[in-house]
């Protein structure tokens, strides 16, 4: 991705945040030179913006932003168990076919247009099974069939559990979405597995300068 189309990125996000009353805490806003004054921040695990096509170079139709809120670290005692993100997801662009091995997550439909979540099952080596799932729509179990889309209205939220395939994107003719996740401890660099071989992480053409850092160029 251009710099230009992640800085552009963070600007709909703020935008949409503005729209729906949602205040970050004030690093939220941070540049680079105020979390290099302020290092003690940069303890925090995985916080802050995150931006990624997911090497698609199609961030329209393949991509998200995303704010980490909070997050703890697995195996350290008195860290935190949890993590809570903002997902911003555009209308029609999808996060690719993905699944955790440690992460169980709540994904919350937060304001705007509805949100669409796909699901397969797998086996014990990741393997993608034909079978019905079920899962919890605001606590009550939803029988699906593989693939079968489940549309998250605004207030509305699903737990996805442990290895279980899933992808999202924005109903078309909805609008964005404000997605909310609340989870067990998330680390992207290693809790991510894609069906398809994609990247988890874009790649940065810097063609004017940042507006705000990502966490995983080191600031978190």
């Amino acid at each position: 991705m251009r710099r230009s189309e992640i800085n552009a990125a963070l600007l709909r996000a703020t935008e949409t945040l503005e729209r729906w009353h949602w205040s970050l805490p004030a690093w939220g806003s941070w540049t680079a030179a105020d979390f290099a004054a302020h290092p003690e921040a940069s303890a925090y695990h995985q916080l802050g913006w995150d931006v990624t096509d997911f090497g698609s170079d199609r961030f329209a139709e393949c991509g998200l932003v995303l704010f980490c809120l909070r997050n703890g670290i697995v195996d350290i005692e008195g860290e935190r168990t949890y993590a809570e993100k903002l997902l911003f997801v555009g209308e029609g662009q999808v996060t690719p076919t993905h699944r955790h091995a440690a992460k169980m997550e709540d994904i919350i439909n937060r304001a705007g247009g509805d949100l669409v979540i796909e699901f397969a099952a797998t086996d014990a080596d990741g393997n993608v099974l034909a079978e019905d799932v079920t899962v919890p729509v605001d606590g009550l179990p939803r029988r699906l069939a593989a693939w079968e889309p489940l549309v998250l209205q605004p207030g509305q939220s699903v737990t996805i559990r442990t290895g279980l395939y899933h992808r999202f994107y924005g109903r078309k003719g909805g609008g964005p979405v404000l997605v909310g996740e609340v989870s067990q401890v998330n680390d992207d660099n290693s809790d991510n597995f894609f069906l398809e071989p994609i990247g988890r992480f874009a790649a940065i053409e810097e063609d004017e300068p940042a507006l705000r850092p990502l966490w995983n160029e080191g600031v978190s």
